[in-house]
């Protein structure tokens, strides 16, 4: 049986428009639309092709029926996916596919949504509602949900030298300002007017190609905002060092960068807490150290936690020792110069599907000799929700110590670096960042790189002054909107489902006839 025809209700029509899109032309925009992403993506020039993508993306919602939005939706999310996060395959196998699948499940829910938004209310209400939608899953999907993956947003299309966008908006606002234009853009070529004015399209054309012009102007990257005293830094690459080694490594930066206040070693550069001979050297040296451990998570408190927190994957909490080795913090410790820890901060955001500890209890920022630092380990930089409370607590920089595996490859460590770089110049803050096996960075606070290490780069030193804030950082548009966004975007599907069933026909009453009663 063919599907429900998309225009189920004539009277939302609130303007002429191209009508129904054909499964044809809708296969090839499906296909088209995210190989604009991707050149979007990977040429830093062409980020406003962004745009591009959105707008296609946006007129899909014309297909016949909602479960051809559903399908060609699902076909766009594998296309930006996929060749992006290939590594999935290499760290997963078979079991990457499914991943794969809810990631793009995501951007079919939205044209599907938004395709019974324009059946129902017509295009101007979809024009209005595709900006909110956008937000609200683009902000489901990156920070609310158990499976959060943040990578490959639309708005991390932009460079980070357009801090001119992403400071003020972020980058979920960022992407709800693109899907509005892209939205007018898609809706002022759909219009017969527009078709038929030759004067409408010229127009369009140079607004455009003068748009895009400002948008890609060298000016956006900004200097460095005024900042305080900075730190003079250090760290050094090692992917699951011994204790000897780390000595080693130590000894030789203390020879290379005498002046190095302090030094940054990596998430899980030990298997516990850090070892005597370490802090000996931090009091022999009077150095600061920040390194990544574990620590062992005491049964009387797990026992005590909340079941929110329970994270799959993990054994069941069983009594009896006093404590559970299975149970831990994934912990970044604070070594001072007299060798005792004088700040320790857990990672928030544990990855899925891997044995990486117990989400923090809570999050302090560092009150360092230069200043307040906010701490976070890995991945705790793509989340907003782990970031944006270190900077209210007024943090003037970030550490962040991370465990990339070198046979991750070399793209996966690149859009690690990437994220970092963008939240740098969203946040407007300082950010030192050392992993495992590269790509270490010391970023100011526009997301300029000041310094870098290689991938894969064992051994490799990176070395600098940490810029430190002078002040405190405004958050951007999109810590409350896209929170906001996905309230009302849940909204309009429960006004969706409550309309479908109003509009359920009624069982139609069986005809009684004077030949059936005789």
């Amino acid at each position: 049986m063919r599907d429900l025809t998309f225009q189920e209700n004539p009277a939302a029509v609130d303007e002429p428009s191209a009508g129904p899109l054909a499964r044809g032309w809708g296969v090839g925009l499906a296909i088209l639309a995210p190989m604009v992403f991707q050149v979007a993506f990977e040429v830093e020039a062409l980020w406003p092709l962004m745009l591009g993508y959105l707008g296609i993306l946006f007129g899909l919602r014309r297909l016949e029926s909602p479960r051809w939005c559903f399908y060609l939706g699902l076909l766009v999310g594998l296309g930006v996916f996929v060749p992006q996060t290939w590594f999935l395959w290499r760290i997963f196998s078979v079991a990457a596919i499914p991943l794969w699948v809810i990631l793009a499940l995501f951007h079919a829910v939205f044209l599907m949504v938004l395709g019974r938004v324009e059946a129902r209310w017509g295009s101007f209400a979809a024009g209005i509602a595709a900006p909110v939608l956008w937000c609200g899953i683009e902000y489901f999907r990156s920070e609310v949900w158990w499976l959060r993956f943040s990578w490959l947003s639309a708005g991390s299309c932009l460079p980070p030298g357009a801090r001119g966008l992403l400071a003020p908006l972020g980058v979920y606002g960022v992407g709800a300002v693109a899907m509005a234009v892209a939205a007018t853009m898609c809706r002022m070529v759909e219009s017969v007017p527009f078709r038929r004015s030759r004067v409408v399209r010229m127009s369009l054309t140079g607004v455009v190609a003068l748009g895009a012009a400002g948008l890609i102007r060298p000016d956006w990257r900004r200097p460095s905002a005024a900042t305080g005293g900075g730190i003079p830094v250090a760290g050094i690459q090692m992917e699951f060092p011994g204790v000897p080694e780390v000595r080693v490594a130590l000894d030789g930066l203390s020879r290379t960068h005498p002046g190095s206040g302090l030094i940054l070693l990596s998430e899980y550069t030990f298997d516990a807490e850090v070892p005597a001979p370490v802090t000996a050297w931090c009091r022999r040296h009077g150095k600061w150290l920040v390194a990544g451990g574990r620590e062992p998570l005491a049964s009387a408190e797990a026992k005590s936690a909340s079941p929110w927190e329970w994270v799959p994957g993990l054994k069941s909490l069983s009594g009896g020792s006093a404590v559970s080795p299975d149970r831990f913090f994934n912990m970044a410790f604070v070594i001072g110069p007299d060798g005792t820890v004088m700040h320790r901060q857990a990672k928030s955001r544990p990855i899925q599907f891997f044995r990486d500890g117990e989400p923090a209890r809570d999050q302090r920022v560092w009150e360092s000799p230069w200043g307040r630092i906010g701490i976070l380990i890995c991945y705790d930089s793509s989340y907003r929700r782990v970031t944006d409370p270190l900077v209210r607590q007024g943090a003037q920089a970030l550490l962040i110590p991370t465990m990339d595996l070198e046979a991750w490859g070399e793209h996966q460590h690149r859009l690690n670096a990437r994220m970092v770089r963008l939240r740098a110049a969203e946040l407007g803050i300082p950010i030192f960042r050392l992993a495992s096996s590269g790509i270490s960075q010391l970023l100011d606070s526009t997301g300029t790189e000041l310094a870098t290490a290689p991938f894969p780069g064992p051994g490799q030193v990176i070395a600098g002054n940490l810029p430190m804030n002078a002040g405190y950082q405004s958050l951007p548009l999109d810590t409350w909107a896209g929170p906001a966004c996905s309230v009302a975007s849940g909204g309009v599907l429960l006004a969706l489902m409550l309309r479908r069933r109003r509009q359920l026909p009624e069982p139609a009453a069986p005809v009684i006839s004077p030949l059936t009663l005789s």
